[in-house]
């Protein structure tokens, strides 16, 4: 089968390259998987580099999330039958014509989502409900500022603050990806990601500022929303892309009487494994039913891993890319 295979933790992905590695064969409560379509996420791009929190022993295939269908069943395997339509996520993987994870890793893809749609949602929508519903307590009419809006985890957020009735800001770098979001999904404001926001975040809100601010960029960018942030705010901290980790002086969330909360989706299901399982059934019955529309900027090749990479890197994609293996 053809997989991407990380061999060595270098720069520039050099240690990335298409190979050709036998099909893997499913153990007791494994299920291999056709992959039809994997979802690129900036997690994959800084494993290959050894610059994540998870390390995996080299080497590997990379890619945490995938639909497809079943195809082989490991021993004492129940409620799954071969030609299963499915979802997954298991953090390594996905990157190949066929991968093999537990069985519960595994659920039923949404019926009316076609494979690149399906493999869009779940990593990005998670974090994005983790973030906004279990850390950040949304409730209807609150006002929501998202930063790196354009990006897969930052546009899932807008979908899904909106669906969940909060009012929304929209934050984004160009005036094509501006509009582009407005065009998708009609947030109440869309707005330049440029110094100085905290004063069109204020005007908007009417001088209190943003109940919840979703920050997957930190630098400059969380520096100025603690300025911008309501008194009992909750300012999430999802990532890092703009390169640098903010520090932050306690006395100003004391003063302001706001919240920083670290997001984590994938370690909250796991130190919370019910809560998790109530996590993804949430976001599964949200794209059952209509609620929330993953954006796929672009379905590429497997080959062309490396140009799906580098439209990461430079911010290009408005939403996700998709490889179809």
């Amino acid at each position: 089968m053809r997989a991407l295979e990380v061999s060595e933790l270098a720069p520039d992905h050099g240690g990335c390259r298409l190979v050709d590695r036998p099909v893997p064969e499913p153990g007791p409560g494994e299920v291999r998987v056709r992959v039809c379509a994997a979802g690129v996420n900036f997690p994959d791009l800084l494993m290959t580099r050894g610059a994540y929190q998870l390390r995996p022993e080299l080497p590997f295939v990379p890619g945490l999330e995938f639909a497809g269908e079943i195809d082989a069943l490991g021993a004492d395997v129940q409620g799954w039958a071969r030609g299963d339509a499915v979802v997954g996520a298991n953090r390594l993987g996905a990157m190949a014509e066929y991968c093999v994870v537990p069985a519960n890793a595994l659920r039923p893809k949404p019926s009316a989502m076609p494979m690149e749609e399906a493999a869009a949602y779940g990593v990005a929508y998670l974090t994005a409900y983790v973030g906004l519903v279990r850390c950040g307590r949304v409730a209807a009419g609150d006002w929501v500022l998202v930063h790196g809006a354009a990006g897969g985890v930052g546009l899932a957020a807008v979908d899904l603050a909106k669906a969940l009735g909060a009012r929304v800001i929209a934050a984004a770098s160009t005036s094509s990806k501006r509009e582009a979001i407005a065009g998708l999904y009609s947030p109440d404001a869309v707005i330049e990601a440029r110094p100085g926001f905290r004063a069109t975040v204020k005007a908007l809100t009417g001088g209190k500022g943003a109940d919840l601010i979703f920050d997957p960029v930190g630098g400059d960018v969380f520096d100025e929303s603690t300025r911008c942030i309501a008194f009992d705010g909750r300012l999430l901290v999802v990532g890092f892309a703009s390169g640098r980790i903010p520090e932050i002086s306690v006395n100003m969330p004391l003063i302001k009487g706001f919240s920083v909360v670290g997001v984590r989706a994938g370690e909250y299901g796991r130190r919370f494994p019910e809560r998790g399982v109530q996590n993804l059934a949430a976001i599964d019955a949200l794209a059952a039913e209509g609620r929330i529309r993953p954006h796929v900027h672009a379905v590429l090749d497997l080959a062309q891993w490396r140009d799906a990479f580098a439209m990461i890197e430079r911010r290009e994609a408005v939403g996700k890319l998709i490889l179809r293996p």
